[in-house]
């Protein structure tokens, strides 16, 4: 964020308590410069529990902002199996002399992968119905 400072960024996590916490809605109010009393945490105000800490990280007029994917997506595991698949291939002992260049090796890296190491991913979850 420190590279560009007046841009709107938007994250997109799960659903863990700590992407919920007292010292993430901090920062956020921080980074945004808003000018608001947070409460206390437990007691009152956007710190008091998780539902009013979520709100205001997901609050559209905030510079900063997080989007939550929803409980139980497993279908997400495939993305994080990509991403991984990048970061090992490519990112983790990559060096980059830009950002040019590291788009550049990205796109390419996906070209790579779509022609020689792509193939379906095989669903293999079972739905069982629930119990009443």
């Amino acid at each position: 964020m420190a590279s560009d400072p007046p841009a709107t960024w938007i994250f997109v996590l799960d659903q863990l308590n700590t992407h919920q916490s007292e010292t993430l809605v901090r920062l956020v109010a921080c980074l945004c410069g808003l000018p608001v009393n947070l409460g206390v945490k437990g007691e009152s105000g956007i710190l008091k529990d998780m539902k009013t800490r979520r709100a205001f990280l997901e609050d559209p007029s905030h510079r900063v902002r997080f989007l939550y994917s929803p409980r139980h997506a497993s279908w997400l595991n495939q993305i994080e199996i990509w991403f991984s698949i990048l970061a090992r291939r490519l990112l983790r002992r990559g060096s980059f002399q830009s950002t040019d260049e590291l788009r550049q090796r990205v796109l390419a890296f996906i070209e790579y992968y779509n022609r020689t190491m792509a193939k379906t991913f095989r669903w293999t979850y079972q739905v069982r119905p629930l119990s009443a």
